[in-house]
């Protein structure tokens, strides 16, 4: 059985809390409830609107938005509402009714070049995954139907999925202006059918949780800590713009060498070699001084 995780997440509304589940919880569906009248499709609604303080509900994707009432901070009864919830889905309960009618958002898909010529880049306006994930054969997608299904296209040669969008890198057999729009409306189709995307133990076998993640960093030395902060904070944001990442391996203190995997837009990509050296490599050696000499890159 699959172990539903909830961690409280705080957000620029201090009225408003996010229970972020490990997990889909809604077919990349979204409702609202004002009140428990309003709940009545929504069992787990139901339950938490007999917390007095409860004003508001909102469910989407992966998360439970909670609002509340002034007579009480979040402080003082997040962690009671978060496990709540976890105990909840634990034990098998219903978020939504399957006839529930949820909040119509329309799915959108748009394409968008990236610097490498053989990625393009769907961005959807529904959040897809709590990870990231880089696919290379339909092998490797058994955790990914949604993957999978693009690998029957001849031309797709890997799969990159990060929050709203996936990157895809085709053969050189056929020019994108002959296959995006049907690979654009296949993804839009897919999402609109709310089919899954990855399956929910895919995150935990891949080592993608949270806590993992946490765990693995925490197992790192005090230089390889700084090289992947540095990462987060300066380069990941910018080359996940372009549909791609950069994911720490290894640092070696001995010849100062760092190795980093390159996945999604940034593998194989022409400029990927003049941005390592004269970007990141240039700003590892200027934060780090004395550290860092050299970086080099793997393409996954």
């Amino acid at each position: 059985m699959n172990t539903f995780k909830v961690s409280v997440q705080e957000t620029s509304n201090n009225s408003i809390v996010k229970f972020e589940v490990n997990q889909f919880i809604t077919k990349h569906q979204s409702f609202e409830f004002n009140n428990i009248d309003e709940a009545k499709s929504s069992p787990i609604t139901q339950q938490l609107f007999y917390l007095p303080f409860v004003k508001k509900v909102y469910i989407s994707g992966n998360f439970i938005a909670v609002e509340r009432y002034d007579i009480v901070e979040w402080n003082d009864v997040q962690d009671e509402v978060a496990e709540q919830i976890e105990s909840y889905l634990n034990e098998g309960g219903i978020v939504v009714e399957e006839t529930a009618a949820p909040k119509k958002v329309a799915v959108t898909v748009y394409a968008e070049s990236t610097p490498n010529p053989s990625v393009m880049k769907f961005v959807s306006n529904k959040k897809l995954v709590t990870a990231l994930y880089e696919f290379t054969s339909i092998e490797e997608a058994k955790f990914s139907p949604l993957a999978t299904e693009l690998f029957h296209f001849p031309f797709v040669k890997s799969v990159f999925i990060d929050e709203n969008y996936v990157s895809i890198t085709k053969y050189d057999i056929t020019e994108w202006q002959d296959i995006t729009i049907q690979i654009r409306e296949f993804i839009k189709q897919y999402i609109e059918n709310g089919k899954e995307v990855v399956t929910p133990e895919a995150a935990e076998t891949l080592q993608k949780t949270s806590a993992q993640k946490d765990s693995n960093f925490e197992a790192l030395d005090d230089t390889s800590k700084e090289i992947v902060n540095i990462l987060e904070e300066y380069v990941k944001p910018a080359v996940a713009s372009d549909g791609g990442n950069i994911q720490f391996i290894s640092y070696d203190s001995a010849d100062k060498n760092v190795s980093v995997l390159l996945q999604g837009a940034c593998s194989g990509c022409p400029s990927s070699t003049y941005t390592l050296k004269s970007g990141i490599e240039n700003m590892l050696k200027e934060m780090l001084p004395g550290k860092v000499e050299t970086v080099e890159a793997i393409n996954g």
